[in-house]
């Protein structure tokens, strides 16, 4: 009995379940990526083709279509987006994505609103709430910089000792 006690090792079968629920979800994350690209470029060939029959026809910009064009470059936008996000490793930058797809989900949600007098007040939450964003976004571009200049000058301060010794 103690025998095939000993032989059945659950350890050993949680790390193969783990292993092939991993590579499973791998699988599924590239299918996935995939996915996405082939999506990210049917929507810039869509919207290409907007632009280029509005270039071609050179009619004149009503309210409409200017409308139009905007929300579709914005929804482009938003695909690129998340198509990078997919790609990141680094939290920090995954943050930053996720602030900037934000930043334009919101500034597409205003435009998309038909302002009427009584929502100025809807109008107003989204026009500040995407100005703290874009404030974010600039914040944590400068902060990025300015870590990069610091660690550029450990290096080098780092650097010329390592060669007097």
């Amino acid at each position: 009995m103690s025998f095939q006690q000993d032989k059945f090792q659950p350890k050993k079968l949680e790390q193969k379940i783990d292993r092939l629920l991993a590579n499973a979800l791998l699988i599924l994350r590239y299918f996935f990526i995939a996915l996405m690209i082939v999506y990210t470029a049917i929507c810039v060939i869509i919207f290409a083709v907007k632009l280029g029959g509005l270039a071609v026809n050179r009619s004149d910009l009503d309210f409409k279509l200017v409308d139009t064009l905007l929300t579709d470059g914005l929804f482009v936008l938003i695909i690129l987006a998340i198509v990078k996000s997919l790609f990141l490793k680094n939290s920090l930058d995954y943050a930053v994505t996720l602030l900037e797809t934000g930043f334009v989900v919101l500034i597409r949600k205003m435009i998309l609103l038909q302002t009427e007098p009584n929502e100025w007040l809807i109008l107003l939450v989204l026009g500040i709430t995407s100005a703290v964003f874009f404030m974010l976004i600039i914040l944590i571009h400068y902060l990025r910089r300015q870590w990069q200049i610091e660690n550029e000058a450990k290096a080098k301060a780092v650097s010329p000792s390592i060669m007097n010794e």
